[in-house]
């Protein structure tokens, strides 16, 4: 019974949707995937992807960046937008622009850029601040 739902799917499909630019590998132009990136070549141009996007030690990207979450061990130098999380290993070399929902560093990363980070920002309501409540001062209230 359960073993017909196996063979009704194709061998050949992959659970895993993963682009690898290999080191020694060029690319100059966009690219867009709803897949995960790996980079260890050099990227120049826009990059946009809702997958994580890991940037190796010898990687190197120039440009526009768009995606959810980044792992940076290599270079990038440009305009990077993460709605996620951006985390950066010590051999990390980032410059430009960078709008983030949370952001980790390990001591040794370089992070050159005019960060902006975005997220939930906790309002403060004003009565939280008010120590006493006036019905509760000394001397408030009035006999007749």
């Amino acid at each position: 019974m359960f073993s017909e739902n196996k063979k009704d799917r194709p061998t050949n499909e992959s659970t895993s949707n993963q682009n690898i630019i290999a080191q020694g590998t060029k690319v100059i132009g966009d690219l867009v995937s709803d897949g995960d990136f790996r980079i260890d070549g050099n990227v120049e141009g826009n990059l946009r992807s809702p997958g994580k996007i890991v940037v190796g030690k010898s990687g190197f990207v120039k440009g526009t960046l768009v995606g959810t979450d980044a792992y940076f061990e290599g270079k990038f130098s440009g305009k990077l937008t993460l709605s996620g999380t951006l985390t950066l290993k010590s051999t990390a070399h980032i410059e430009g622009e960078v709008v983030l929902g949370k952001l980790a560093v390990e001591p040794g990363a370089t992070f050159n850029v005019n960060c902006t980070m975005k997220g939930a920002v906790k309002e403060f309501n004003k009565g939280e601040r008010q120590t006493t409540t006036p019905e509760k001062r000394e001397g408030s209230e009035r006999t007749a």
